[in-house]
C-alpha cells in the first residue's frame, strides 16, 4: 500500500494535467526510497520501477498497456481491475497490531 503523501502528490499531478507516467513516477520514487532504506528485498532499480508501476495502476493511474510477456500484461490488467473495485476497510485490531509490530 503506497503512503498517503505519495497518493496525494500523484493526484496533484493529475489535477495539474501532467501525464500518467509523471503521476506514476511518484510511486516509483517512493519504491526506490524504500529499497534504499532496506525495507524490502528488491534487487535492482528495474524491480523498483515494476513495483512502483504496479502500485500506480492499483491507485488508479491510467497507464497504457505494457509491452512484454503475457504474464506481465495479465498482471497489469489485474492491477487495473483492482483499482476499480472498492477496498474493504482494514479492521482496527489488525491496524493496531501492524503499528505495534513496526515499533518493535
Amino acid at each position: 500500500m503506497p503512503e498517503q503523501k505519495t497518493i496525494q502528490r500523484a493526484r496533484e499531478d493529475a489535477r495539474e494535467g501532467k501525464s500518467p507516467s509523471t503521476q506514476a513516477g511518484e510511486f516509483v520514487r517512493e519504491e526506490i526510497h524504500h529499497i534504499r532504506e532496506g525495507r524490502h528485498g528488491a534487487r535492482s532499480a528495474k524491480q523498483a520501477i515494476a513495483i512502483g508501476l504496479s502500485k500506480a495502476r492499483r491507485a488508479g493511474v491510467k497507464l497504457g498497456k505494457p509491452k512484454g510477456s503475457a504474464a506481465l500484461r495479465k498482471k497489469a490488467a489485474q492491477d487495473e481491475k483492482a483499482s476499480k473495485s472498492p477496498r474493504r476497510r482494514t479492521s482496527g485490531a489488525r491496524s493496531r497490531a501492524t503499528k505495534a509490530a513496526k515499533l518493535h
